[in-house]
C-alpha cells in the first residue's frame, strides 16, 4: 500500500515538473536542465521557452540581424505599454485624476509609431504583423486565421513570408543589418 501511495506521489511530483497542456498548445520549450538552486541547494529543472523569433533563427529562415530587430520592437512594443490588457489600481481613489504616461513610455510609443510607418502603416500588412506577432506575441497561425486580405483568409506559409519581410525592413529601419564590406 505504501509503494502505491509512494508511486502516486513520484506521478505528481513529475507533473508539476512539466508545463501544463495550455502552456504547450502556445509553443514548444527545450530539453529540461538539471540544476541545484544557488540559494537552496535543491535541484530545480529548467525549462526554456522557444519564441517564434527563436525557432525562425535557428531554423535559418532569419538572419541575426532580423531577430535581433524583432526584439528590439518587442522590448519598445513593451515599454510602451501598448498591450490590451488593462488593470485597475488598487490605490487610485474615485475622482482622482489619471495618471499620465510615463516619459519612456511616450518615448516608446513613438519608436514604435515610426517602426509602423516605415512597415506601411498600421493597416498594411508588415505592420499588423508585426505589432500581433512580434507586439502582442500571439502565434503566426493565430494571426494568419484572424487576419485576411481582400476577404481572403491567409495561409500561414503566407503570413510566415510577411514576418520574414516585415523583420527584413525593422533590421533597415532599426540599423541592425550588417552592410557588406568594400573589397
Amino acid at each position: 500500500m505504501a509503494a502505491k501511495r509512494s508511486r502516486r506521489t513520484q506521478a505528481k511530483r513529475q507533473d508539476l515538473a512539466m508545463p501544463t497542456k495550455w502552456r504547450l498548445q502556445h509553443g514548444g520549450f527545450t530539453d529540461p536542465i538539471r540544476e541545484a538552486d544557488p540559494e537552496t541547494g535543491l535541484t530545480v529543472v529548467h525549462r526554456r521557452a522557444v519564441d517564434t523569433l527563436g525557432v525562425m533563427l535557428s531554423n535559418g529562415t532569419i538572419t541575426p540581424a532580423m531577430h535581433d530587430a524583432g526584439q528590439v520592437f518587442r522590448t519598445q512594443f513593451q515599454r510602451a505599454a501598448l498591450h490590451g490588457v488593462r488593470i485597475a489600481s488598487l490605490l487610485r481613489i474615485t475622482g482622482a485624476p489619471q495618471p499620465s504616461l510615463t516619459e519612456a513610455q511616450g518615448i516608446a510609443r513613438e519608436k514604435i509609431a515610426r517602426a509602423l510607418h516605415a512597415l506601411g502603416g498600421f493597416d498594411s500588412p508588415c505592420g499588423s504583423i508585426a505589432w500581433h506577432v512580434l507586439g502582442l506575441e500571439i502565434s503566426i497561425r493565430d494571426w494568419a486565421r484572424r487576419q485576411g486580405w481582400g476577404g481572403r483568409l491567409m495561409h500561414p506559409a503566407q503570413a510566415q513570408g510577411t514576418l520574414i519581410s516585415a523583420l527584413g525592413v525593422l533590421a533597415t529601419h532599426f540599423r541592425l543589418e550588417s552592410r557588406p564590406r568594400a573589397a
